[in-house]
């Protein structure tokens, strides 16, 4: 997986008003937590870490204040729900090393049975235990041919080595739906029942 460096400041003002001048100068609040520690509140530079977050579960390489050197992946990221951009964001602490629990994205790939069947995705993303250093930016699975009423279990999708699942075996990732047939609609149908009525009343 890619590893992402940025340079942090930590920061000791807090509030609406302080997020607010932080994000004036295109930077992003943000707070870094885990293994016991305190938590540290960082300003972090907005443009470089919204490139960052485009690779989920990006290992990010921190370099607080030009002193500190930390490893650590997103956890929680607010954005603006009009405009997108982001409000804050939350990094959990790592190790090499060290396992953690994340989501990954279930990328579908193939053509199903022809019928003009739905694939439906029941998890967008399949829960893993997988090292810090070594998270999969994704997981593939094969569709291909599948027909209605098939599904794939957690248990079924090939995982990369040294990762495993953070969720029950029998769990449906992917499933395949019946094309809905399109039904008439009511007025239509109560016109026809009405159109019955009056011939047998003839």
């Amino acid at each position: 997986m890619s590893e992402v460096k940025l340079a942090a400041e930590s920061r000791t003002e807090f509030g609406k008003g302080a997020a607010r001048r932080i994000r004036r100068d295109n930077k992003v609040p943000g707070v870094l937590y885990g293994h016991g520690s305190e938590p540290l509140h960082l300003t972090l530079p907005g443009h470089e870490l919204l490139l960052a977050l485009r690779t989920p579960n990006v290992l990010i390489a921190l370099d607080i204040d030009g002193k500190t050197n930390e490893l650590a992946i997103p956890k929680s990221v607010q954005r603006d729900p009009l405009k997108g951009f982001l409000e804050h964001v939350d990094l959990l602490l790592v190790k090499r090393g060290e396992k953690v629990t994340v989501e990954v994205p279930v990328v579908a790939e193939g053509e199903l049975a022809p019928g003009g069947n739905l694939l439906e995705h029941v998890l967008n993303a399949l829960p893993v235990e997988a090292e810090a250093t070594h998270i999969p930016e994704s997981v593939t699975v094969s569709v291909e041919g599948l027909e209605a009423g098939a599904s794939i279990h957690a248990k079924d999708i090939q995982l990369p080595k040294g990762v495993s699942l953070a969720v029950e075996d029998d769990a449906v990732v992917l499933q395949v739906l019946a094309a809905q047939a399109e039904e008439p609609a009511e007025d239509e149908a109560a016109a026809a029942t009405t159109e019955d009525e009056e011939s047998a009343e003839v």
